[in-house]
């Protein structure tokens, strides 16, 4: 049989491995260390320090506890500091529950609808297959976030706080994807027996109905109106009453914000031409909401539009891969701090480009970009802004070497503003991408 192991085979390997020091050191360290620790490279990691020729003042780091929110944390976090600078407040949050709410509630029809839009095609359709695997979940990207703000507002944390449900968000989404399958079947079963736009309508409304109700039992019922209650930085309190999410949101520019802002993208595969615009097919949230849209451009013009931002003192939202090179106690990503080969034997290394092809890395955390360390014109590490609370890193802030932001950095949100001579290539019609896209992956 062709490639098949021989008793010859393994005894050269067995007499390589029994001869090899490296190996038999790899072995005693391996047995009572963790690969991760055994890999560090304190020399490197040594170099990752906490200074930065260019740091935005950002407020205390947030939590999303056990969910999969950190595009929304990620995302709050940039207008709260908007809001905050207009009125000189030291600390406050944006309710993350409100948008996740929506997004949920949205989400859940935005998924019924791709269901009776595919209702043609078999269930083992490639299509079909990943929006009934894919179902509704915690995650989302940038244009997603502006979509459900767009259409619902915001509101302070304190007009729609935390439930267990919203922080621990596992069973909730279980029980919801379960429920998403049954009412699958129900539409497709009704669409196969020709019923008729109004049966199947009146069936979807039922659905959302119901589902609107699993919501407000996890969530609680969405505020339409409160006031915004806050002290500043000189210890004065504040009211600002009978506020509406809309009008807050527009009270405080976040709509201009948001009209503002293009999702560019680092995309360096031979299907995805630099200077054109991408669109991802069942990619979304609100049925009748914009597109998600990426701009795809050099990692020099890429960088440089995202120090543009900083040097304004704009944070940034950002989406990358943070399962590669990374130590959560120190707060550290950084592909030169853990020598896997020397350890493994193991050669690791790939380009971006084959990393995306062949699945070994796509976008799956988003965070903000608060500061970077700039040296000859060039930068050499990054101010990571996360929300995983403040136990790791330093007080909850990260950071990244530039090495590893090249690697696996893949999104950004920016102001056109920033784009430079390259704004206009924002608005050219997006090329139309699968599903499975990896740009079209969602940070948790």
């Amino acid at each position: 049989m062709r490639n098949a192991i021989t008793q010859e085979m393994l005894n050269s390997f067995d007499s390589s491995a029994a001869s090899d020091a490296q190996v038999r050191l790899a072995a005693h360290a391996l047995s009572k260390t963790s690969i991760n620790d055994a890999a560090f490279v304190a020399s490197s990691a040594n170099t990752l320090r906490h200074k930065f020729s260019l740091e935005i003042p950002t407020m205390p780091v947030t939590n999303q506890k056990s969910s999969g929110r950190c595009w929304l944390f990620a995302a709050t976090n940039v207008l709260r500091e908007l809001i905050a600078r207009k009125n000189n407040i030291g600390q406050f949050e944006l309710s993350q529950s409100y948008l996740a709410f929506w997004d949920k509630f949205e989400r859940c029809n935005y998924f019924l609808t791709s269901i009776l839009d595919t209702a043609d095609l078999p269930t083992d359709d490639r299509t079909v297959s990943f929006i009934l695997s894919t179902g509704v979940h915690d995650g989302g990207q940038w244009d997603m976030f502006a979509n459900i703000v767009r259409k619902y507002g915001i509101v302070p944390k304190d007009a729609f706080d935390e439930t267990f449900q919203s922080e621990n968000t596992k069973q909730m989404n279980y029980i919801l994807n379960r429920y998403l399958k049954r009412c699958a079947a129900r539409l497709r079963s009704l669409h196969s027996a020709q019923a008729g736009n109004e049966a199947i309508n009146s069936s979807l409304n039922e659905m959302l109905g119901r589902i609107y109700s699993f919501l407000c039992r996890c969530y609680g019922i969405p505020p339409r109106d409160f006031n915004f209650e806050y002290v500043d930085t000189k210890k004065a309190y504040h009211m600002e009453e009978n506020l509406t999410p809309h009008t807050f949101a527009e009270r405080y520019g976040v709509f201009a914000l948001l009209d503002e802002t293009v999702s560019i993208i680092h995309a360096p595969t031979k299907d995805k031409p630099y200077e054109k615009t991408y669109t991802i097919r069942f990619l979304g949230n609100v049925v009748g909401g914009k597109a998600v849209k990426h701009l795809n451009l050099t990692l020099d013009c890429f960088k440089n539009a995202i120090v543009a931002q900083l040097q304004d003192g704009k944070p940034v939202w950002f989406g990358s891969d943070v399962s590669h090179f990374g130590d959560r106690n120190l707060g550290i990503w950084d592909d030169q701090s853990f020598d896997y080969e020397l350890l493994t034997g193991l050669a690791l290394d790939m380009s971006k480009e084959d990393a995306l092809n062949y699945g070994l890395s796509a976008m799956n955390h988003a965070m903000l970009l608060t500061g970077v360390q700039m040296e000859n014109g060039k930068p050499v590490r990054w101010r990571i802004e996360n929300s995983w609370g403040d136990e790791h890193g330093n007080k909850g802030y990260y950071i990244c070497s530039d090495s590893w932001f090249d690697q696996y950095v893949y999104q950004a949100a920016v102001a056109r503003c920033y784009l430079g001579d390259k704004a206009a290539l924002a608005d050219i019609p997006a090329v139309e991408l699968d599903p499975w896209d990896p740009m079209g992956t969602l940070a948790y």
